[in-house]
């Protein structure tokens, strides 16, 4: 029986390319309780191996938080499989706005103790009682009112890129630093201000709105779908576009456009840019902002010493990263000091 990936991402890749067939980047997440996340977990794995599904899915007691690669072909197929789970019938899929068939080059389930890392303790309020979820239409309409204070959920590596008119854009590196920095800034809004909240597809949101209800927030919404879904309503109903740029997406693409408006900067040389890389150099990875005349002097790195590093020979640079880890540093890319227009 298996329950985990047998090839490489390079082998992946090569398969893909030689089968030359359309492929859907989907998201969705649940909460839901879930009595045995690794029985539930390798259930997952089994059938979506079977269909071809890549992609990256954390699976906790609290629910599931799902990122996929599905063929187009297979699509039916992987609905009707998780229409057959009973929380997850009719689940809301956020469809891509751009697909790319190498969005994902392996199947990961991982099992987690939460599906988003919110350093919460969820025993101390009421999870279920959350904010209003707004459509794009009547998102629109809040923006517009006066009394709307509007909060970005996401991180500074993904506003940076893309936000919303007029949003608040927390410096942050992770969901978990947000919260009470949000909740400390507008502490005198709890009464008669309506908190809008908005994600990438709506996770983080969830939780975070029955957070600020528990802490006093009296008129919390939450933008249902996220920037995903709403920039599909607005296609779709031909409604004003209120978000600028890009929305950041964590896979292969690393952004879907939703506006032509480049409100970024390369990090490099200050030019308008929101083109997200990773340094080529494996040691760093570092995720930063770069234009192509940069990436072209830079070699596709994010400083000299690493221009250095990556010119060496493979088995050098293997030699040198053995034992070290990035670990999330990769996405500090404002606090970079190697980095000359950082945020």
């Amino acid at each position: 029986m298996q329950l985990y990936n047998k090839l490489s991402a390079k082998e992946r890749e090569a398969l893909i390319e030689e089968a030359g067939e359309d492929r859907l980047t989907l998201s969705f997440y649940a909460y839901a309780k879930i009595g045995n996340p690794q029985l539930f977990r390798n259930h997952l794995f089994l059938a979506w191996d079977q269909m071809d599904v890549l992609g990256r899915i954390y699976v906790a007691h609290e629910g599931i938080n799902a990122q996929l690669s599905v063929p187009a072909k297979n699509f039916d197929v992987f609905k009707k499989f998780i229409d057959e789970i009973y929380f997850l019938e009719n689940v809301r899929l956020n469809i891509a706005i751009e697909h790319d068939a190498k969005a994902f080059l392996k199947l990961k389930v991982k099992v987690r103790k939460k599906i988003v890392a919110d350093g919460l303790n969820d025993a101390s309020f009421d999870v279920t009682n959350r904010g209003i979820h707004v459509d794009a239409e009547k998102f629109n309409a809040l923006l517009d009112d006066p009394d709307t204070v509007l909060v970005d959920m996401r991180n500074h590596y993904e506003s940076e890129i893309g936000h919303f008119k007029g949003a608040i854009t927390p410096d942050v590196d992770t969901f978990r630093d947000s919260l009470p920095i949000i909740e400390e800034d507008l502490k005198d809004y709890k009464e008669d201000k309506n908190l809008v909240m908005y994600c990438t597809g709506g996770i983080r949101c969830e939780k975070a709105s029955a957070y600020y209800k528990h802490k006093g927030f009296k008129k919390v919404f939450q933008l249902e779908g996220g920037i995903i879904e709403y920039a599909r309503q607005v296609e779709k109903q031909n409604l004003e576009n209120k978000f600028l740029g890009k929305n950041f997406v964590f896979d292969h693409r690393r952004s879907e456009r939703i506006s032509e408006d480049v409100i970024a900067h390369c990090h490099q040389c200050g030019k308008a840019c929101d083109t997200h890389v990773n340094c080529a150099n494996e040691a760093c990875h570092l995720l930063f902002i770069q234009c192509e005349e940069c990436a072209m002097e830079m070699n596709n790195c994010c400083s000299e010493e690493c221009m250095k590093i990556n010119s060496l020979p493979f088995e050098e640079q293997k030699a040198l990263r053995k034992g070290k880890g990035n670990s999330n540093k990769i996405f500090k890319k404002g606090r970079s000091e190697v980095l000359k227009y950082k945020v």
